[in-house]
């Protein structure tokens, strides 16, 4: 070996500094969020404590907290039966949605035949139809699957398809000169390009599935989050009723933050994830 070459073996490696991961970098960012709610939830029991506010119209936030732990076992249930129907129909629309949209945009038949008729469906209010799938499909988990499949469903697909519409017709004709295939066009440009679009659609989708599982099971259903709601709301049992409400909403913030923790990983790229550079004085 030569002395160049031992030289450069002797040399200390340096190694880089370890980077945060990006589950701590996505925490960081929704620390102000945090803190702003714990400091909601203090003024609304320090407000309601102060003002004298029955406890039937508002009660406080450590009531709704003493009322959820006597009774968490029951809710519980409730909750893991209303977030089996959000991911059920929440995936099943996004693995139905996003082959659509593509079906739609290289298919001149199905965007002006198909696709039309899907937008006459989507205007049709889901709680109209809802009592149709409980003749059709009974009271068990089909037909709250569905309803939360179609609520969730158009969101996708539109911006799915305007994202694979977007694509740069300059570029896609570059590649083209450069003899790339259309599955090579479509992998490396299309779907990129229209990734953003796509996750777009898919956290409006995730928003909208619990809202979609509460309208189900308040047509008809003897379990879950919505089951229960209506039984509170009847027997005036407030602090219950906002328990509910709390679990449902962490429910699908649950759901819309893993959406978006997937789409940071995946697109880290584009601009969307990069935050604002600030200065410091």
């Amino acid at each position: 070996m030569s002395a160049g070459a031992r030289a450069a073996a002797a040399a200390p490696v340096s190694v880089p500094a370890a980077q945060p991961n990006v589950f701590m970098r996505w925490l960081r960012r929704r620390m102000g969020a945090l803190l702003l709610a714990l400091g909601l939830l203090l003024l609304w029991e320090v407000a309601v404590r102060v003002l004298g506010v029955k406890e039937y119209l508002l009660p406080p936030p450590t009531r709704i907290w003493l009322e959820f732990t006597k009774r968490m076992p029951i809710v519980m249930d409730g909750a893991w039966v209303t977030t089996q129907e959000i991911l059920g129909g929440y995936l099943m629309a996004v693995v139905v949605s996003i082959p659509f949209a593509l079906a739609v945009t290289y298919s001149r038949f199905m965007e002006n035949a198909v696709y039309p008729v899907v937008v006459f469906l989507q205007i049709v209010p889901k709680i109209a139809i809802a009592p149709l799938f409980i003749i059709w499909f009974g009271f068990g988990y089909t037909p709250k699957l569905l309803i939360v499949f179609l609520l969730s469903f158009f969101p996708i697909v539109v911006s799915s398809i305007a994202g694979f519409k977007a694509v740069d017709p300059e570029i896609a004709d570059f590649a083209r000169t450069t003899g790339a295939s259309g599955w090579k066009l479509f992998a490396k440009i299309r779907l990129p390009q229209a990734l953003p679009d796509i996750f777009t659609g898919m956290k409006v989708g995730a928003a909208l599935s619990a809202t979609a599982a509460i309208v189900a099971e308040f047509v008809a259903s003897d379990r879950g989050l919505g089951y229960l709601l209506l039984q509170y709301n009847g027997n005036l049992d407030t602090p219950m009723v906002f328990a509910v409400i709390f679990l449902l909403s962490f429910i699908g913030l649950a759901v819309y933050y893993t959406v978006e923790f997937i789409e940071r990983i995946t697109i880290p790229w584009h601009t969307s994830q990069n935050p604002l550079n600030t200065t410091t004085m």
